[in-house]
């Protein structure tokens, strides 16, 4: 019996688990048959196991509470990687902790050899997110479509960096969803979080819903109000259809958004607030400067960090866990408790939903009320007849712009870097980004 096959039986010497334990998140040490050599205290705390509880158990059984490894329920698994090629890799999982409640995790897997040359997997797990962070009223994001486990990975890297980021996709995707989750794992989480519909305000009224007014300010002001900016300082402020923004106020929300400096609607005090910009659209804004019905220096403002959300159809096998979710959380708000027959799964899941999730959610309300028996059935799901039986149209097509999105940007850094005589800082300040994210652009588009 080799060294590495004596730790599956018994405690591995000190020094080794001392190596372990110095991993700040959770490790776990695999053999070739699935089963865990070694691991350090986080993975034990993470999964609710003593270290004698859980060595010598197959991987799969405790990470995911199956008796079948991952592979086999669709994920990418890290141990047929590592074994089949010996080369690292990093993939994208569901795990359940202690208490049964999925977490989205990063693994990142490396082969790691015994002194007699046989193979292991040495396995770091970092969280993403646990499924209650992605909870926004009645509506949550959750799944395991590679699609939505990269798109959160996404929103937990960028979460941190503190640059204004722009959010694209369709509508019904889960946008506000995304921009509650970035500020819920930023350094802002204790700071207010401020959402608006952007097309939701009239353009008479949009200087005093973003940064208020003075009583007296206009015909029938009878006090003081504060505006968005001011009731989302120290936090996040989500500009839901941000497209929306008439031209006639995009040069003010400029200016605050440059110098967090503003006055209230009829006010002389010059106010400041530090409020980080989350937008969301479901236009094509690049489309929109072109045409003029959008400034570009406000677009590159806003669109520090893009993201893009997939619609419900590019992650189909998410389907029965969202429809479980919405169907619970429909029945609190104090329905009766119903299920799925397989016939109206399968009937959800053929469907190409133009509405993406909140879709999903209308056509299961709708399902409630007609299924007497507290069993939804396949004559109770009903589509909207003008969409059941059309495809989601494709976005328009876009005519070709006179410079690639890459070409815009590196014109317009350059314009900058002219403007403010090649100061980096301030550059880097106006653009809304870091100054090492900055060096990179200039790098990659060779400016100086």
């Amino acid at each position: 019996m080799s060294f590495w096959q004596r730790m599956t039986v018994q405690t591995p010497p000190i020094e080794i688990q001392s190596l372990i334990d110095v991993q700040e998140n959770a490790f776990v040490l695999i053999d070739a048959d699935y089963r865990i050599v070694a691991a350090n205290q986080a993975y034990c705390d993470s999964y609710g196991y003593s270290r004698t509880q859980i060595v010598g158990r197959a991987c799969h059984e405790v990470s995911h509470h199956s008796p079948v490894p991952c592979h086999l329920g669709g994920e990418t698994c890290p141990h047929q990687r590592v074994f089949g090629s010996g080369e690292p890799c990093t993939v994208l999982h569901t795990h359940y902790d202690q208490h049964g409640h999925a977490e989205h995790v990063r693994l990142k897997g490396y082969p790691i050899r015994g002194r007699d040359g046989e193979l292991y997997l040495g396995e770091v797990i970092a969280p993403l997110a646990p499924s209650s962070e992605l909870d926004c009223e009645d509506m949550r994001m959750i799944g395991q479509a590679p699609a939505f486990l990269e798109c959160v990975d996404n929103l937990t890297r960028i979460a941190d960096s503190g640059a204004p980021i722009l959010l694209y996709g369709e509508s019904g995707v889960g946008k506000e969803l995304a921009a509650e989750f970035v500020h819920k794992r930023s350094p802002r989480r204790h700071g207010p979080y401020i959402a608006v519909n952007c097309a939701a305000i009239a353009e008479s009224v949009y200087e005093s819903e973003l940064f208020g007014h003075e009583r007296g300010a206009f015909t029938g002001c009878v006090g003081r109000k504060q505006g968005l900016f001011e009731l989302a300082d120290g936090g996040t402020l989500f500009l839901d259809e941000v497209g929306e923004i008439p031209l006639s106020m995009q040069p003010k929300l400029l200016r605050v958004l440059e110098t967090g400096e503003f006055r209230r609607v009829g006010g002389t005090e010059t106010l400041r607030a530090d409020v980080r910009i989350v937008s969301a659209t479901n236009r094509d804004l690049i489309k929109m400067v072109d045409i003029g019905a959008f400034r570009e220096d406000l677009y590159y403002r806003i669109a520090g960090i893009d993201v893009t959300l997939p619609p419900l159809r590019h992650r189909r096998q998410d389907i029965p866990a969202l429809a479980e979710a919405l169907l619970a959380r429909l029945a609190a708000g104090g329905r009766r408790r119903c299920r799925l027959s397989a016939e109206a799964l399968g009937r959800l899941q053929a469907y190409r939903y133009p509405g993406n999730v909140r879709e999903l959610r209308n056509i299961l309300q709708k399902a409630l009320a007609l299924a007497p028996n507290g069993v939804i059935r396949a004559e109770h799901i009903q589509f909207d007849a003008a969409t059941e039986t059309r495809p989601v149209a494709p976005p328009p097509p876009v005519e070709e712009a006179p410079a690639t999105i890459a070409e815009r940007e590196a014109r317009y850094i350059r314009e900058l870097l002219a403007r403010h005589r090649g100061h980096r800082r301030t550059v880097a300040d106006t653009l809304g980004i870091s100054e090492r994210t900055l060096y990179r652009k200039l790098r990659r588009y060779g400016l100086r």
